[in-house]
Parts: structure tokens; C-alpha cells; sequence
């Protein structure tokens, strides 16, 4: 978050916050800080019944598991946002662009 991209945040900008129940979550929690003050819509992926979930606009739980799982859980949502963002902005989710490039047909 230092430097480059903290600089892109303005007012009302969608902030999408993973921040499972682990060891670094005070530094995540203290970004967060970092993006409200500068006017961010958080939009926070927590584990089911953290307190952090407190800090964010828009909370978005999934169920706590082991720490090797959690990844797995997380990507549901922010695949779901994906979706419905490109959905909101009309574009064709069935046919991306230039996939043609990057698949070899035979």
C-alpha cells in the first residue's frame, strides 16, 4: 500500500480488503485505516465472527477453517465482485477479450 498505490485512492474509491485471521492482521487493519482516511469504501473479506469485520462498509464473511483452506474461501468473493462489476460495466463475461491470444487452438 506505501508509495504508489495509496496515492490512486480518492473519495469514495472501492477498497477490496482480504484479511483473514492471521499474523499480519494488524498491518492489514492499519491499511484500512490508511484508505478510510482518505475517503475509501472498504469492502472487507474477514473470517465469520472477527471483530475486524467492525472496520469495513460493505462486510463480506466466509467460515473459518484451517489457515491452509482459508485462500480457497477467500477468492469466492472477490470472483463474485469480478462478475458482477464486468456485468455492471456490459461486458460480455462468456467472451473475454484477447483470450484468442493466450489460447493455442488446434
Amino acid at each position: 500500500m506505501k508509495h504508489g498505490p495509496i496515492a490512486l485512492i480518492e473519495e469514495n474509491s472501492p477498497i477490496v480488503v482480504i484479511a483473514p485471521n492471521d499474523g499480519v492482521q494488524d498491518r492489514t487493519l492499519n491499511a484500512i485505516h490508511e484508505c478510510k482516511a482518505r475517503g475509501a469504501k472498504i469492502i472487507l473479506i474477514h473470517e465469520q465472527g472477527d471483530p475486524i469485520s467492525e472496520v469495513g462498509d460493505v462486510s463480506i464473511a466466509i467460515p473459518p477453517t484451517i489457515p491452509m483452506l482459508t485462500p480457497l474461501l477467500s477468492v469466492i468473493p472477490t470472483q463474485l465482485i469480478a462478475y458482477h462489476a464486468a456485468l455492471a460495466l456490459g461486458n460480455d463475461v462468456d467472451r473475454p477479450r484477447n483470450l484468442a491470444k493466450s489460447v493455442t487452438v488446434e
